[in-house]
């Protein structure tokens, strides 16, 4: 029961913006095919409005967190730890963002993947299946991606898609 509320919950705060992953036929084989391209990386500027934006959201809720925004790469582009956020929060926020960029989606799709009971999707050492991390478009393009912890699961990704919304 635990499992299907926390299911229905994370899907209530997965962004519509975020790409789904499509199949496609090729020769009677099928393969995952993005429906996003990646685009030059996220500016210093863009990504501080959208750090800042996450601080003010985690704030309002009285929440205590990490971001973290990165290029497409999964490389740091800004970050920031509010005051007596929990230390693993920093690693966890940043490995949300690097897996939303490399994958090209949220971190709560491989969430509910695992739920459901894909479990291979653990086996990937290099991806971490934890709602609070959403790709960064911009122009129909993949810019980057946030990665936000420091609450529950849900909560971080509440925070995350508050803060892609512009103001």
């Amino acid at each position: 029961m635990k499992a299907l509320l926390l299911a229905v919950a994370l899907a209530s705060v997965a962004p519509a913006s975020v790409a789904p992953v499509a199949m496609a036929q090729s020769s009677g084989i099928s393969k995952q095919v993005s429906a996003l391209s990646y685009g030059d990386p996220i500016a210093l500027s863009d990504a501080q409005v959208i750090l800042d934006r996450a601080v003010r959201a985690a704030r309002a809720a009285g929440h205590r967190m990490a971001v973290a925004i990165v290029e497409p790469s999964g490389e740091l582009v800004a970050f920031a730890r509010m005051d007596d956020t929990q230390y693993g929060s920093i690693h966890v926020a940043q490995r949300k963002a690097w897996t939303a960029a490399r994958y090209r989606l949220s971190t709560a799709s491989l969430e509910e993947r695992v739920l459901s009971g894909r479990t291979v999707t653990l086996a990937n050492e290099d991806s971490l299946p934890i709602a609070g991390g959403l790709p960064i478009v911009i122009d129909g393009r993949i810019v980057g991606a946030i990665g936000v912890s420091g609450a529950s699961a849900a909560e971080d990704a509440t925070i995350a898609a508050a803060a892609l919304v512009a103001e």
